[in-house]
């Protein structure tokens, strides 16, 4: 990696930690009252101003380039508060799904037509997509018809990450005569779509989710159909790593709070971070802050080289990652005592995040089983 380069992600990186102290940490327990109180439309302008929105652009190549710099942006901002990076997170999934899928094209075509938003028209240049789902287990929810302007949908799409927010929403569908799933850029804001309210959901809850019900809403194929498995494989296997830093970011934060606690209080006449249990507790928390990283480092350098087995690398790293990351936010509320369980400490919140990042991509145990798979058929 060239000094260019190195300078490049250590601005990123002190960027990302910047905007979090700056913005997330303040109003971190009033935001995650959402659903029940306004989102922050501002912060979403300011990720965007900032140009965290699109850290990957270009072809499929140049976004794997650009990878390392997205997860370095995420677990900085996850280590404050993992919603934001979520937000990032869907949408950048849904960018490198379109460029795999050669459907950069559709978004200018109906950002031409005025159906979506270009860049600089907020939450309208956002693109949904339903992250947490294997979308061959999903896709026959909703049904794809041909028509004279493209396709008609016809279905029912659950939990579709940003679906109350973003113009357009990338969806699977099943297609008459097609063996796999097809993708479909649907635009949200003509007729036969019903957008749900925004769900309540264990974590993330300011990475809004919505159902969506569509009655034969207007759609343009993205790819080639039936081939949306293969497009999904690959976008998947990149963007593990990114869903692994978040968790990583989760785990720095519960770390750090959890010394800074530990430091700060005082029990029986001493600070209690000399007390032989909790430094047992913490230096377990350090360890596996450590080995993530550096598992999280290994497998996206071999990413970037396109490195044999590099798949299955990501694939572990993730898994492996994302389950440290909810034993060592669990070690942080129970570091914490009484306090660990109250929300203005933002520690039992980064609990319930690293139990929603854990489904992120698909359910963990099921990708633990297709890393199984993968790793019987080498």
């Amino acid at each position: 990696m060239g000094e260019e380069k190195v300078e490049e992600l250590n601005l990123l990186r002190k960027m990302s930690r910047e905007f979090a102290l700056k913005e997330l940490r303040e109003g971190r327990e009033e935001r995650d009252r959402y659903p029940f109180v306004p989102l922050d439309q501002g912060l979403l302008r300011k990720v965007e101003e900032v140009g965290f929105l699109s850290l990957l652009q270009g072809e499929a190549v140049e976004m794997r380039e650009g990878l390392r710099g997205l997860c370095l942006v995420l677990e900085g901002l996850a280590m404050e508060d993992a919603s934001l990076a979520g937000v990032i997170f869907a949408h950048s999934l849904s960018r490198l799904l379109l460029s795999l899928a050669g459907g950069a094209d559709v978004v200018g075509r109906l950002e031409s037509g005025g159906s979506v938003g270009g860049e600089g028209d907020g939450e309208r240049s956002l693109i949904a997509f339903p992250c947490f789902d294997f979308p061959r287990e999903t896709a026959g929810r909703l049904r794809a018809e041909r028509a004279e302007d493209g396709y008609r949908l016809t279905g029912r799409a659950e939990f579709v990450i940003l679906g109350n927010l973003a113009a357009l929403a990338l969806l699977p569908a099943g297609t008459e005569g097609a063996e796999g799933f097809s993708l479909f850029a649907c635009p949200l804001r003509e007729g036969g779509v019903q957008v749900g309210p925004a769900a309540l959901s264990l974590g993330l809850r300011c990475c809004p989710a919505s159902d969506l019900v569509l009655e034969g809403a207007r759609s343009l194929l993205v790819g080639e159909e039936g081939r949306g498995e293969e497009y999904w494989s690959q976008a998947s296997d990149l963007m593990a790593l990114a869903a692994a830093s978040m968790s990583l970011g989760v785990m720095k934060g519960s770390f750090r709070e959890a010394l800074e606690y530990a430091r700060m209080r005082v029990q029986g006449g001493r600070e209690i971070v000399g007390w032989s249990e909790v430094r047992m507790i913490l230096s377990r928390m350090a360890l596996q802050c450590r080995s993530g990283e550096m598992l999280l480092d290994a497998a996206l350098r071999e990413a970037e080289e396109g490195a044999p087995g590099w798949r299955a690398s990501a694939r572990a790293a993730a898994l492996k990652v994302q389950e440290d990351a909810c034993h060592v936010a669990s070690d942080g509320v129970q570091l914490l005592g009484g306090n660990g369980y109250m929300r203005d400490y933002g520690q039992e919140k980064r609990f319930r995040d690293a139990h929603q990042l854990k489904v992120l991509l698909g359910h963990h145990p099921l990708r633990q089983l297709e890393f199984l798979a993968l790793t019987e058929e080498a």
